[in-house]
């Protein structure tokens, strides 16, 4: 609900309040943002200048408190005694807006630039700020966990604009924080970065072209002593895929200024009389319940009100992937081979990616044409597509639209399509990116693109982007909403295709993307223990329904590490499940592994992708209020190791639950000549009798089944030991390097 009194707008959520007044300078004076508070507290909320400070600039001379440098702001201009930080450049003019009036929306306000925007609000505030020949408006939209902002510069006088900056929000928040960016590169992306913020400016930021890898544009504030269940945590984010900006800074006074939008940095737009500029979206959330708060306040805002609504609680595909088990080298006859060893399996989804394409046998050539390779392909994907439905299996397709290889037909016809800045073209994967500012560039993508999704029949597409660009300011805020308009004229008109966008693994996983794409592959590093870094990261701002998770081949491409296959798929679960690896080189106990995996992430599948995530001091959770499951993720083992307690949130105290662990294959080859101490005959650890009992045998592991209450398993219950160089035992967790669980917690009843 937004409410005005005597000046006092007052944006109530069900799990904030967000206050502000207008001043008698008319200026836009934030009050509070957190805990659900009454409008008649904004007297007492508000600062109280007093005599001010020394070497003051004020709007009123008589008036020691009218220096809008010391005084908590919703907006700022430039030039007029106010020296933070500016949300708003004109080109070396200055900028003092101020109010003119409001309006209270039921609903959003829709844009008319093409940017995507959260869908399902209940209303929106409107505060117009104005000065001669410009006009400014500030929107606040309110959903049920978060607040979204967006600015509007109108050019209203007779003369044009030179925009150089605008950023979506700008708030001064009183108190000391520590910034939480999710920062790192390819293969290595989303480590958790935390920043005390003080005088000198911290900054979150891409020039990639993309929101990018390098720094995802979401980040938190947090208050000293926050935990993962306790404490002043805020998290911001922003609708959009390109080039972004954030700053945090604290004045002399206490008040950390935070803002956010598209980075400044060379950019320049005029902006003709009567023309304005629209900013992204940016979203505002506020948890008084530490970081695991925050999170779930996010993630339901981003399931409810930012995923495709045909995609919002729809459980999504088990997926089997070609790349990581052919590349580029495979034939109809090798995909179909492929294709029944993963419905055996248990897949429903069978996704081919990089290579269809005529010339498509490297990475070199063929990008930006889209004629199929018959020599792959004799029946075409038409043909393909009917096989794989005669075998159970629906149809996905991988797609680069963005891109061209100069050795292509499309760079041959039309070499100025590419993405050029005026100097010799650089490369990057061997390819240039293709110009979306133009029209005519943008009909051939969706011609071509949907032409192919109608005539195959694809269910699912795997939208790539794997380079940077070279646009700079502007341009490359063009050629972002360039890609805006052609997701949205192939996909609108067919909701039903589940869309998993991805940038060379993480390069786009931001806000923006997830309004036509439901999930997002997280990272081209499949290591499961690189996962559970990259997985983790994500987990402070995006819902594990938008994660794509697969199980690949050990030793891993990105890393070399060997990790368990129980590993591999028990991080793969709290995501979109899929395969990635060559299947006809699976060992029989691999392929029974594999089917129990699949069958069981079926069974629980609305939960993993559904049901509320929280991270523990073992690894994670997901509960949908009956059904709990959790990972205990370990990395490198230590000798003698202690006991080990699971703690898990969420339950009721008084309901009894049953605990039981998920059962592991353990394979007798990993033991070597260690079997010596329990075979009843001497076996030769590099023999052949030993490599055929590896392929079909596995140590018997038995399940942990036990009974305890919901405050029990709150206080922590005791698991069963780890190895301890003792022995073996199947009562035992019998772990190396890499070990996890996965635990079923079910309600069956209380006291």
């Amino acid at each position: 609900m937004i409410t005005e009194e005597n000046g006092v707008f007052h944006i109530r959520t069900e799990t904030c309040s967000y206050l502000f007044k207008i001043n008698a300078y008319g200026l836009a004076e934030h009050l509070h943002f957190g805990a659900p508070v009454k409008t008649r507290d904004a007297g007492a909320l508000s600062c109280r200048p007093g005599l001010g400070w020394g070497a003051s600039i004020l709007l009123d001379a008589k008036d020691t408190a009218s220096c809008p440098d010391v005084l908590p702001l919703e907006w700022s201009g430039s030039g007029r005694g106010d020296y933070r930080e500016s949300p708003l450049e004109l080109a070396g003019e200055p900028a003092d807006f101020r109010y003119t009036g409001y309006k209270i929306h039921e609903g959003g306000v829709s844009m008319a630039c093409g940017l995507p925007q959260a869908h399902d609000a209940r209303e929106t505030l409107e505060i117009t700020l104005s000065q001669p020949g410009g006009e400014l408006t500030l929107f606040y939209t309110a959903f049920p966990t978060a607040i979204v902002r967006r600015t509007v510069l109108t050019n209203t006088g007779d003369k044009p604009l030179r925009l150089n900056k605008l950023m979506s929000f700008c708030l001064d928040l009183p108190g000391s924080y520590t910034m939480a960016t999710f920062n790192g590169g390819w293969i290595a992306e989303m480590r958790r970065c935390d920043t005390p913020v003080g005088a000198s400016k911290v900054v979150n930021e891409s020039l990639t072209g993309s929101s990018s890898n390098r720094h995802n544009p979401g980040f938190l504030l947090y208050e000293p002593g926050a935990t993962e269940d306790a404490g002043t945590v805020y998290g911001f984010n922003l609708i959009y895929s390109g080039n972004h900006y954030a700053a945090a800074q604290q004045s002399l006074q206490g008040l950390t200024r935070v803002m956010q939008g598209i980075n400044d940095s060379n950019f320049s737009r005029e902006l003709p009389p009567g023309e304005c500029f629209e900013t992204p979206e940016a979203v505002l959330c506020h948890s008084g319940k530490g970081f695991g708060g925050l999170s779930a306040n996010m993630h339901a805002f981003v399931t409810d009100h930012i995923i495709p609504p045909h995609w919002r609680g729809r459980p999504r595909p088990v997926l089997y992937n070609s790349w990581e088990g052919c590349t580029f080298d495979f034939s109809q006859h090798r995909l179909l081979s492929l294709a029944n060893r993963a419905k055996a399996l248990g897949c429903e989804l069978f996704v081919l990616d990089d290579g269809w394409f005529a010339g498509r046998d490297n990475d070199r050539a063929g990008l930006g044409d889209y004629t199929v390779n018959r020599k792959k392909l004799p029946e075409g994907l038409e043909g393909l597509s009917r096989h794989l439905k005669d075998k159970g299996l629906s149809f996905g397709l991988w797609f680069e639209p963005e891109s061209v290889n100069p050795d292509s037909d499309l760079y041959r016809a039309h070499p100025d399509w590419a993405l050029t800045d005026g100097f010799q073209p650089v490369l990057g994967r061997n390819q240039l990116l293709l110009d979306l500012t133009k029209p005519e560039v943008r009909d051939y993508i969706v011609e071509n693109v949907s032409w192919i999704l109608d005539s195959a029949g694809i269910s699912y597409v795997k939208w790539d982007m794997n380079r940077h660009s070279v646009a700079l300011g502007a341009k490359a805020h063009d050629f972002v909403l360039g890609l805006y308009d052609v997701l949205r004229r192939i996909f609108a008109p067919r909701p039903d295709i589940l869309l998993e966008s991805c940038s060379s693994g993480g390069n786009r996983f931001d806000l923006g993307m997830l309004c036509f794409s439901p999930q997002i592959w997280a990272s081209d590093n499949t290591d499961p223990i690189e996962r559970l870094t990259i997985q983790n990261g994500i987990s402070y701002l995006y819902p594990q329904s938008t994660v794509g998770a697969h199980v690949s081949a050990a030793p891993h491409a990105q890393t070399l590490r060997n990790t368990p296959l129980n590993t591999r798929g028990n991080v793969a679960f709290f995501g979109c499940l899929g395969y990635e690896l060559d299947l006809r080189t699976l060992l029989p106990v691999e392929i029974k592994e594999i089917q129990g995996q699949i069958a069981f992430y079926k069974r629980y599948r609305e939960v993993f992708q559904f049901g509320t995530f929280r991270r523990t001091e073992l690894g994670w959770q997901v509960s949908d209020g009956k059904v709990t499951l959790v990972g205990v993720f370990h990395r490198l083992v230590n000798a003698a190791p202690g006991y080990e307690r699971l703690r898990v949130k969420g339950l009721k105290p008084e309901t009894d639950y049953r605990v039981t662990s998920l059962a592991q294959a353990i394979r007798v080859g990993q033991f070597g000549n260690l079997l010596k101490h329990v075979a009843p005959v001497n076996v030769n650890p590099n023999g052949a009798l030993l490599r055929i009992a590896d392929r079909h045998i596995t140590l018997p592991g038995k399940p942990e089944t036990l009974t305890a209450s919901g405050a029990a398993l709150a206080a922590g219950i005791m698991l069963s030991p780890l190895f301890r160089g003792t022995g073996y035992a199947p009562e035992q967790r019998t772990q190396g390097d890499f070990g996890s669980d996965v635990y079923l917690i079910e309600e069956i009843g209380g006291e």
